[in-house]
């Protein structure tokens, strides 16, 4: 390869070289676009995750209370159909004692009892008509019992009706607090969810955007080892040059100690005056020579 063709390919690398440092100026600043945009998406999610479970946790809580509140409907329910069981069984208890009572009303038992008492307390009677008497009071008191019973069976059939009352009353507000806490916890899944798809579309696009990151990274990489490569090259093509300068300079300056020795020489020979520079030369070259 001559001196020119080393010195046009030397121009050559150094153009290809200037070419990949601007691919690689472009390429970092590809790379700083790409870092700052991720950047920015993942301090995004990060405060999207931060809404993400304050939603979670504020549903949690209302999904809880509602767990709360449906058990709490259950029991009242199963305190209703015990209560509801407990007040037919009454009811059957009345309708057969009621069979048991005579025709008479309860007034009229009730007057005639009075009546035989008084008799019984205030006149004077034969042990015959005080037996017969006593067991007339006997058999109403039989009587007049069952109505007691009747008594106590409705006595307590309003008790169980007020309880019932109250348990239903309670089973509708749990079940319309319920129904409220139950469309406020869809309502804030529903906008978790929202926050869950927006995060999902940041963190794709992030991920893209790293990606590329990684990928332009792994491209400047490539650039810098073509131009050490290129660098190397060059530097070879440096020594080359300056080796081939520094030979053609000697040429040069051979080929002018020549011309000059010749010069002097032909000026002793003529007996003309010598320069000092030609004077060295020719010592310099009968020192050469006799060296050699």
């Amino acid at each position: 390869m001559t001196a020119q063709n080393k010195i046009s390919e030397f121009a050559s690398i150094s153009k290809q070289v200037s070419a990949l440092r601007e691919q690689v100026k472009n390429a970092n600043a590809d790379i700083r676009s790409h870092v700052e945009k991720r950047d920015k998406l993942n301090e995004k999610n990060k405060k999207l995750r931060r809404e993400i479970r304050k939603f979670k946790n504020e549903r949690d809580t209302l999904n809880e209370k509602v767990k709360t509140l449906k058990q709490q409907r259950y029991e009242a329910r199963l305190k209703i159909r015990a209560h509801i069981e407990e007040i037919k069984a009454h009811n059957q208890k009345i309708t057969y004692l009621k069979k048991k009572t005579s025709r008479e009303s309860r007034r009229e038992l009730q007057k005639e009892f009075d009546a035989i008492e008084w008799k019984i307390q205030t006149t004077s009677l034969d042990k015959e008509e005080e037996k017969r008497l006593m067991e007339c009071v006997k058999q109403l008191e039989t009587q007049l019992s069952i109505y007691k019973r009747i008594d106590q069976h409705v006595k307590k059939i309003s008790e169980l009706q007020r309880e019932l009352e109250a348990f239903e009353a309670t089973t509708d507000a749990a079940h319309q607090k319920l129904t409220e806490i139950a469309e406020r916890s869809q309502d804030i899944h529903a906008k978790m969810m929202a926050k869950i798809a927006e995060y999902n579309d940041i963190k794709a696009e992030a991920d893209g955007l790293h990606c590329n990151y990684i990928q332009a990274k792994e491209h400047v990489k490539a650039i810098r080892e073509k131009i050490e490569k290129l660098a190397e090259q060059k530097q070879k093509l440096q020594a080359a040059i300056r080796e081939e300068d520094k030979k053609r300079k000697k040429r040069v300056e051979q080929a002018l100690k020549e011309k000059i020795g010749s010069q002097a020489k032909g000026k002793l020979e003529r007996g003309e005056k010598l320069s000092w520079n030609e004077f060295k030369m020719l010592l310099d070259e009968e020192s050469e020579d006799s060296q050699a």
